[in-house]
């Protein structure tokens, strides 16, 4: 069970991380969940701050 929890996690980060690098804003989060939605904001923030320091163009 822990297990299914962790990827679903996961999975939303990865999602919000990808939603950063293209651009998208914050109010794209597809999740309701607190959980998942702070999983994916979570990634959406890393994502931006990878862009700004240039880690992609």
């Amino acid at each position: 069970m822990k297990r299914q929890k962790r990827d679903r996690l996961e999975r939303a980060q990865s999602k919000g991380y990808q939603a950063g690098l293209n651009g998208r804003s914050t109010e794209a989060c597809p999740y309701q969940a607190t959980d998942a939605r702070s999983y994916w904001l979570g990634g959406w923030r890393d994502a931006r701050d990878d862009k700004h320091t240039g880690l992609y163009k």
